[in-house]
């Protein structure tokens, strides 16, 4: 990690080479995570609607098939309460070993799933179920992997570092959509039959890895001194809800238009534009390959530019991006021209998403102290994360149904959600470069 040189950390070689191995375990960690959560989505827009749900009205398919996706998004709150609960009085290191078998197991199931034509309603039911257990070890899995970063890295270097950690999130998608891509080769029928099972089947590998690498970090030492002081939060959630009410809903705010793209731009525009404008898998996976290949550099980036910059500046920039670009989005899709397509995503995925899903995790994190902090950053994250990226893609499809294929609906909600995330901007402390409670 040529970011984290002793030099550029100000710390002794042997701390420099310890946060080494912190940061790029935790990455490597939630990109295994990320993979499984992710290729649910690749296959909702793809496969899900037409070999889960009855034959018949495709838009009604694809509105159900979103809902599904919908669960995985709803259930991450409930992890995040879970493990946040557990990761604030038992430690942030074991939590995470829980998450990674979870997330594995609920991915590794949904490759072996019957379809609609094998067993009826019990298909999609059970999809659902697994869905919701993908949600759930999500949900509890990422506040830990970034707070095992937070919590050791230097003051001056904690938007870098902690920005780090979301680096899984785009090795994970390019990891699930080539997989995707070199099954979506395969002719129709198999692909339809068996190969889009593939990507989820071999999960089971990767979790072993993800686990290998989760035993061996160790705890941090925030955690450590909570429970030398004996400071250690009984019931976390419940003293967040009565004492910490502001810092929590402003994480929920920071998050909300961040993800409504990345459900847009990663998600929704995958159906949108095979279905309404009649462009290949391959186009809209190509588009989406790029952003995670960019966003590879642009997440250090834009969190090296926070520790400089600071952190509302950076998301006041991407929410006046987000809102300004809500339209030209539809517009630039609606040529059909793949390369026009593929920049288009390229664009609103990196300026749209990644800026605050970078900067948003040491964020998240720096507005609660240690004994809150695995509670408090979890939930708030997975809150807005269902708030808008669990529901986006639905209410998106529902409103092009409901306008008849028009797009406008689509931008005014995008424009809205980056009205929301910018005014919990205003009302977010700045800390950067500022110590950690």
């Amino acid at each position: 990690m040529t970011v984290a040189d002793d030099v550029t950390l100000n710390v002794a070689p042997d701390e420099a080479a310890s946060l080494r191995r912190i940061v790029w375990s935790s990455v490597i960690g939630t990109a295994v995570e990320w993979y499984d959560f992710l290729i649910y989505g690749t296959a909702t827009a793809l496969v899900f609607n037409k070999v889960f749900f009855a034959a018949g009205n495709p838009t009604l398919a694809t509105i159900a098939a979103f809902g599904t996706y919908a669960v995985g998004f709803l259930a991450r709150p409930l992890g995040a309460a879970i493990f946040g609960h557990y990761g604030d009085r038992v430690g942030r290191k074991a939590m995470l070993a829980i998450t990674i078998m979870v997330m594995g197991i609920g991915t590794f199931l949904i490759g072996l799933l019957p379809t609609y034509q094998q067993i009826g309603i019990a298909a999609p039911l059970l999809l659902i179920g697994l869905r919701f257990l993908q949600g759930i070890g999500l949900g509890g899995e990422w506040g830990g992997a970034v707070l095992m970063v937070v919590e050791n890295c230097p003051t001056h270097r904690r938007g870098l570092l902690g920005s780090m950690v979301q680096v899984g999130n785009p090795i994970g998608n390019l990891a699930a959509i080539g997989m995707f891509a070199l099954v979506a080769s395969l002719p129709e029928s198999d692909f339809m039959t068996y190969g889009w099972r593939i990507p989820f089947l071999i999960s089971i590998a990767l979790v072993g890895v993800g686990l290998y690498i989760r035993l061996n970090m160790e705890e941090t030492a925030a955690f450590r001194q909570v429970q030398a002081k004996k400071e250690v939060a009984s019931l976390p959630i419940v003293e967040i809800f009565k004492h910490h009410r502001r810092p929590f809903f402003t994480a929920v705010g920071l998050k909300i238009s961040e993800i409504a793209y990345a459900s847009i731009g990663g998600v929704f525009v995958m159906s949108y534009a095979t279905a309404n404008l009649g462009l290949s898998r391959t186009v809209v996976l190509n588009g989406a390959f790029a952003a995670s290949l960019v966003a590879l550099f642009a997440i250090p980036l834009f969190g090296w530019l926070s520790d400089l910059l600071g952190r509302k500046t950076m998301f006041y920039a991407s929410c006046l991006f987000s809102a300004l670009f809500a339209f030209p989005l539809f517009w630039l899709l609606d040529t059909r021209d793949p390369t026009i397509v593929i920049c288009t995503i390229v664009v609103a995925i990196t300026f749209g998403q990644m800026v605050m899903f970078g900067i948003g995790a040491p964020w998240y994190c720096e507005l609660f102290s240690a004994r809150l902090r695995y509670s408090g950053a979890s939930l708030g994250f997975q809150v807005g994360a269902a708030l808008s990226g669990g529901l986006t893609p639905l209410i998106a499809a529902s409103l092009m149904a409901w306008s008849g294929g028009a797009s406008w609906p689509v931008s005014l909600l995008l424009i809205a959600c980056a009205a929301v995330t910018a005014t919990a901007t205003t009302l977010a402390p700045e800390m950067a470069n500022k110590e950690l409670t």
